[in-house]
């Protein structure tokens, strides 16, 4: 459920972790489970940040990692376009009144009847990465312009998305043809790092690679103009991170230096639009060893993998924690969630730091957790409540 500032003025306050608007909202207020708050200028910021780097280049907002309202609004107005992967995310686009010229239909796994609905809506960009897709496409949406997905393998990533979407670079040529039979517009090639590559120059391999597929297809005369480079811009996770503009004003050198100055760039990130603008307030459900000779406490929060944290799967994502005991001495931690489920550990490889004070009741804040974690939370496996989220 989403609530408004107003819902929770006047709460009894609490401690103050830092000196943002953000922070301040969390000090000020106490929540009964747990609550991711974002807040719409931050993201705002965001947008902002990356389009000062990516110059000329479409960004069309990856909806998936947080779909909130508040915050599609605030894209919008911005000027954002929106990649959309389902028929209700579109749906929830033109509900806010967002023309469907800025919506591109980004999964390579649709049904027919979607994509026909996309199309009598307006959208006439949409992505393929296979034969069955592309005459989907053409037999719902006749004439549209269409983007290829390549695959690119395995990349510096912390969270990958290699193998599902898109085809082998050998596959590309054959798709562009059959795209132009059935009378679509095959416009170009998409491809994407991975979420969270942290580096510029981890996307070099990749890109050479996409670019050798490029201008073998120009030489065949598919007179392509659009290179969509997905996402995989990052949030302030780890140590190290490039401010955003920089970081995007890279990608782009590197990208026009394989592609050429007159090439249409699109992107799709977001998690680097999101993930900063939001903080989950926690709490600590249990603190204990399972002997007494244990090196590791057992820290178990009323959030875990069921209720918005599923990118701790492998430990791949590595959240920042912060709670109102920070001055005391610290020690190692299993971190754990709150349900009946083994597999309900987010951090057990790598323990975690945390106050040697800390006791049930104490709260957890979970930073840089506006991505990935409200659009992945359950509808309230085991009896415990999805995340609730607070725009500010």
């Amino acid at each position: 459920m989403n609530a408004t500032v107003s819902d929770f003025a006047g709460l009894k306050p609490r401690f103050a972790p830092n000196p943002s608007r953000l922070g301040h909202f969390l000090a000020t207020r106490t929540f009964d489970r747990p609550t991711l708050v974002m807040d719409r200028e931050a993201v705002a910021g965001k947008f902002r940040d990356l389009a000062a780097g990516l110059g000329t280049a479409m960004i069309h907002y990856a909806m998936k990692a947080n779909p909130t309202r508040e915050v599609l609004e605030t894209l919008c107005d911005e000027g954002c376009g929106f990649d959309a992967a389902s028929r209700g995310e579109i749906e929830l686009c033109l509900s806010l009144g967002i023309s469907a010229d800025r919506i591109s239909f980004g999964n390579t796994i649709k049904r027919s009847s979607d994509i026909s609905f996309a199309h009598a809506s307006g959208i006439a960009l949409f992505a393929a990465d296979s034969d069955e897709e592309l005459e989907k496409i053409a037999l719902n949406a006749p004439g549209a312009r269409v983007y290829i997905r390549m695959l690119v393998g395995a990349t510096e990533a912390d969270w990958p998305l290699s193998r599902k979407f898109g085809c082998a670079p050998d596959r590309v040529h054959s798709l562009l043809f059959l795209a132009r039979s059935l009378g679509l517009d095959p416009v170009g090639l998409s491809f994407h790092v991975g979420s969270q590559t942290r580096a510029p120059a981890m996307w070099a391999d990749t890109l050479d690679r996409v670019a050798k597929v490029w201008h073998a297809a120009q030489a065949e005369g598919h007179g392509l103009r659009l290179i969509n480079i997905g996402g995989g811009f990052p949030a302030t996770i780890g140590e190290g991170i490039p401010h955003l503009t920089d970081y995007a004003g890279q990608i782009i050198q590197m990208v026009r230096a394989r592609f050429g100055s007159d090439v249409e760039i699109m992107a799709e990130p977001g998690r680097a639009m999101v993930a900063d603008a939001g903080v989950i307030a926690a709490e600590v459900m249990l603190v204990s060893r399972k002997s007494d000779n244990d090196l590791c406490r057992w820290v178990y929060l009323d959030i875990g993998r069921f209720s918005g944290l599923a990118e701790t799967e492998n430990e791949a994502i590595r959240y920042e924690l912060t709670t109102e005991r920070d001055h005391e001495g610290m020690g190692p931690c299993i971190l754990a969630g709150p349900s009946c489920d083994s597999v309900d550990v987010l951090y057990e490889k790598r323990p975690v730091m945390m106050p040697l004070g800390l006791k049930s009741g104490d709260r957890v804040l979970i930073h840089v957790t506006g991505a990935y974690t409200s659009a992945y939370s359950s509808v309230g496996f085991n009896g415990f409540p999805p995340l609730d989220v607070v725009v500010i």
